[in-house]
């Protein structure tokens, strides 16, 4: 049987003022990346490269739906995400 890894991730800039959601199946690499400023758009316009909260999946779909619901919460939410599994600040 195969391990696979995949992670969906929450990224903020050095303020917690913008929050960015994703989903990879190499958190070290892609965070990686987005702190060498490797990907063009949201995270290096506003510098969004600071880990402050993932979780890890072994099936893909499991992943990419749980992306979508983070997505779909309000930042409150989101905060209160964060707060409860890594204390602030961040």
């Amino acid at each position: 049987m195969w391990n696979y890894n995949y992670y969906v991730y929450i990224l903020t800039n050095e303020y917690g003022n913008v929050m960015y959601i994703g989903v990879t199946n190499d958190l070290r690499r892609r965070i990686s990346e987005h702190k060498g400023g490797m990907l063009e758009g949201f995270t290096k316009r506003y510098k969004v490269h600071k880990l402050v909260y993932y979780e890890h999946f072994d099936d893909i779909k499991a992943a990419i739906a749980r992306e979508k619901e983070l997505k779909g919460w309000s930042r409150a939410k989101k905060n209160e995400l964060v707060e409860t599994e890594n204390p602030g600040p961040y």
